[in-house]
């Protein structure tokens, strides 16, 4: 590869540089700056956290030794009781961890020996319980260790650690020569911060993560395309509190374009109705949890973001095999009605608690009939999805007051502050979504609009918030009855015209409503960012901006919707300067979402 800089093209984000070859070598793309940017702000929370649970963990441990030490019992083994946790928290974990690992909040006991002394150890947090193992003294939190699985020209690495303080050493893997190549001269061209903080490996991903079980407290996947292949061995290189970051790009066969090939890749069936990007994000979670239930292990997610043409999800894995029974109860099908708007989760496992101890079974079904009550229709079924809680508010919040102190450091500020302020507003223990429009079209009715729904869910008694995933869909906690008889309250006073009395609107506004609905205006149906007029959905900043070509691609003309006619041109351009410039027509297509 030649080493002249005439070859290359410097490309800035955030505080790295990275030097790019003409040609299509390593992939690279910069609509990604949103993935990087909110990775970073999860990242420098992650290390917040992590430093506040060690730092309660010590204090419990030094008030535990202080009460052993007043009572003359510090030869003998030390006991603190815990208060009990509510059957709600569904992230309870019971097992150990090597020293200096972070361990789940809802650890309930460690045992740590401190020469020939043993100590039993049972601590609490403001989230849960932790467990830290820390061997002799007091010693203090190591940096964490990130590990890039997929790593090509390596600016994601680089940006972790010229803008993440606190980092410790990040890995980035690669199996591609020319991505290795390519990341080790942009180390270099970084500087020494860089240099010493970043090693680039030319390895296969899988493997490396295999071979280095627990070992990495960040692991971020960002392959291109599917993550499925690389979910077991993730898994098993984090250490036990530790976060797992993951990209999917094939959001196609996710939200239902193959459900065949999505089954195969994930273990679930997608539906396409309009909640299809939300119900990707809860597969993909759904797929982790498999993965980590194999080796006694769980997640807990702390943000779930679908934007542009892909989702990324943040969950924290932990181990625990009396939590790990808990996966069922997080887990539902998902029953779609064919004719209308109407869907149903089936839980996969429930509980029966007796005194103090819990029994596991098999979830109550079918919760629908074979037709739909609704509109007589049939359902289809797709799923097992995670219905548990996607996001971790208090995460969620901390996350967004990082990005608004830091603005300046985030050049895809507007754009990740915003997702975060909408996700912040969303009902967190609501499953999926209903479309305002998709309601109307099967009634064929005109719209109200989204303040006269919310109020009258509102004053009905029910919650109903927005979802970051589509500016038009609606949370609610309000059963699929109540919000028909809200639509057939609406259609009494703007009539329809007559329709074939078999089609699924028709049969909907047949029967008369059970609940009268009460239109006024609600005070809580603008959210607080509404009533601010903040932006919660901003479009995209430039043309064309979606996925990109793969690298080792060459560049033709039919890539015009994906990098525009101008870069086409001009790629071509470079490739033969002795052939007349290419024209190629500008495309009015969209980018492929």
């Amino acid at each position: 590869m030649s080493s002249d800089l005439s070859d290359y093209k410097i490309i800035k984000e955030g505080e790295a540089e990275i030097l790019m070859h003409a040609k299509n070598e390593v992939f690279y793309n910069k609509t990604q700056v949103n993935n990087r940017d909110i990775s970073i702000a999860v990242l420098r929370t992650f290390i917040s956290k992590r430093k506040q649970e060690h730092e309660a963990y010590l204090s419990k441990r030094t008030k535990g030794a202080q009460k052993a030490s007043e009572n003359g019992d510090s030869s003998e083994l030390v006991k603190e009781e815990v208060p009990d946790t509510t059957a709600q928290e569904y992230h309870k974990s019971n097992g150990e961890c090597e020293v200096e690992e972070e361990i789940s909040p809802e650890e309930r006991c460690s045992t740590v020996e401190e020469g020939s002394v043993k100590v039993t150890e049972e601590c609490s947090t403001a989230e849960g319980h932790t467990n830290l193992s820390e061997g002799k003294g007091k010693r203090e939190l190591k940096p964490p260790r990130v590990l890039e699985a997929l790593s090509a020209s390596g600016l994601r690495s680089l940006r972790y650690a010229r803008e993440v303080e606190g980092i410790g050493q990040v890995i980035a893997v690669d199996n591609d020569k020319a991505s290795v190549e390519a990341c080790r001269r942009n180390i270099k061209f970084n500087g020494s911060v860089a240099a010493s903080k970043v090693e680039s490996h030319l390895d296969d991903a899988r493997v490396y993560m295999l071979t280095h079980p627990k070992e990495f407290d960040v692991v971020d996947l960002d392959p291109y395309g599917s993550p499925s292949v690389f979910l077991d061995s993730a898994v098993q290189s984090t250490v036990d509190g530790g976060m797992l970051m993951c990209t999917a790009t094939d959001m196609a066969v996710l939200c239902g374009g193959n459900g065949e090939v999505c089954y195969s890749k994930y273990g679930s069936y997608p539906l396409r109705g309009k909640y299809c990007h939300e119900m990707a994000l809860r597969i993909v979670l759904a797929c982790i949890e498999s993965h980590a239930n194999r080796y006694k292990r769980y997640i807990v997610p702390v943000l779930s973001v679908q934007m542009d043409f892909y989702l990324r999800v943040f969950v924290r894995i932990y181990t625990s095999a009396s939590a790990m029974k808990n996966t069922p109860l997080k887990l539902s099908y998902v029953y779609q009605c064919t004719g209308c708007d109407s869907f149903h989760l089936q839980p996969i496992g429930r509980t029966i608690s007796k005194n103090t101890s819990v029994r596991y079974l098999p979830g109550f079904g079918p919760v629908v009939p074979q037709e739909c009550s609704d509109c007589g229709k049939k359902f289809n079924m797709g799923g097992p999805i995670w219905s548990a809680p996607i996001h971790d508010q208090e995460w969620v919040a901390a996350i967004l007051a990082d990005v608004k102190y830091m603005k300046d450091r985030y050049p895809a500020y507007d754009r990740i502050s915003a997702v975060l302020t909408t996700i912040s507003e969303e009902l967190p223990d609501v499953p999926l979504f209903l479309s305002l429009h998709n309601l109307c079209a099967t009634l064929k009715c005109t719209s109200p609009s989204a303040i006269i729904f919310r109020s009258a869910v509102i004053n009905a008694g029910y919650r109903i918030s927005g979802t970051h995933v589509n500016p038009l869909g609606l949370k609610s906690d309000a059963p699929m009855d109540v919000i028909w008889d809200i639509m057939r309250c609406w259609v009494k006073n703007h009539p329809v015209k007559p329709q074939p009395a078999d089609q699924p609107g028709s049969i909907i506004l047949a029967k008369e409503p059970a609940l009268q609905a009460n239109f006024a205006r609600a005070v809580a149906s603008l959210s607080k960012a509404q009533a601010k007029k903040v932006a919660r959905f901003l479009p995209n900043p430039e043309r064309h901006w979606g996925p990109k070509l793969r690298a080792g691609r060459q560049i033709t003309s039919k890539h015009v919707s994906l990098l525009g006619p101008d870069a086409i041109n001009g790629a071509l351009n470079q490739e033969d300067d002795e052939e007349p410039k290419i024209e190629v027509p500008i495309s009015e297509q969209g980018v492929k979402q």
